[in-house]
């Protein structure tokens, strides 16, 4: 009787934990495909090419932009008209360094297809990789700008987002901003998303 007691408790301890098993793994799902579902609402339906195409992400604060003498393009002795930018990098997500001090070079015509950036200001910023000159851009203009609040942990209230699809280094296609309500949204939850679009290409 002892004998078979014991068996049923083992038994009914295993159905316990292989039902406890399945119920995290649902969660997990859940709360992934969660995350996937706040990321195409934030950045649009285009954000794991948006992701994937860009060099660097990160949520940061911008410390300075300023136009910079043109650099001068040695091969075709061009100069190129440009904006010097520094972040501080409060959350990295892909090609950049926690607490990095940032400055990249935007060629001046790119600068003025995207939203303006003023210090103080927190975004979550997708960036191409940088190009022969050292120049990069957000990837999609708009698109790979995504202004956070005051804490810089959640998306700002709002967010106004540019209803277009993400062309390389061409933004052309860009239409007017609309605005989506982006409730609560952190900038955490982003992260988780826009990580898993990345290993999936790998």
């Amino acid at each position: 009787m002892r004998a078979s007691r014991r068996v049923l408790v083992v038994a009914l301890a295993c159905l316990s934990n292989f039902c406890l098993s399945n119920f995290c793994l649902s969660i997990a799902a859940a709360a992934q495909q969660s995350d996937q579902v706040v990321a195409e609402r934030v950045l649009g339906p285009q954000w794991k090419q948006l992701s994937r195409r860009a060099g660097m992400i990160f949520a940061g604060t911008v410390l300075t932009t300023a136009a910079q003498t043109p650099a001068i393009d040695r091969a075709v002795a061009v100069a190129t008209p440009a904006i010097q930018l520094t972040f501080r990098v409060d959350r990295a997500i892909a090609g950049v360094d926690p607490g990095q001090i940032l400055t990249i070079h935007e060629w001046a015509g790119a600068w003025s297809m995207h939203r303006p950036m003023t210090s103080g200001q927190h975004i979550l910023i997708f960036l191409y990789p940088p190009s022969r000159l050292g120049f990069t851009s957000p990837v999609g203009g708009s698109l790979g700008q995504v202004p956070l609040d005051a804490s810089g942990k959640n998306v700002s209230d709002h967010e106004q987002k540019p209803a277009a699809s993400v062309s390389p280094r061409n933004e052309s296609s860009l239409q007017p901003p609309v605005p989506v309500d982006t409730g609560n949204i952190s900038v955490v939850q982003l992260e988780r998303a826009i990580r898993g679009a990345r290993s999936e290409e790998q």
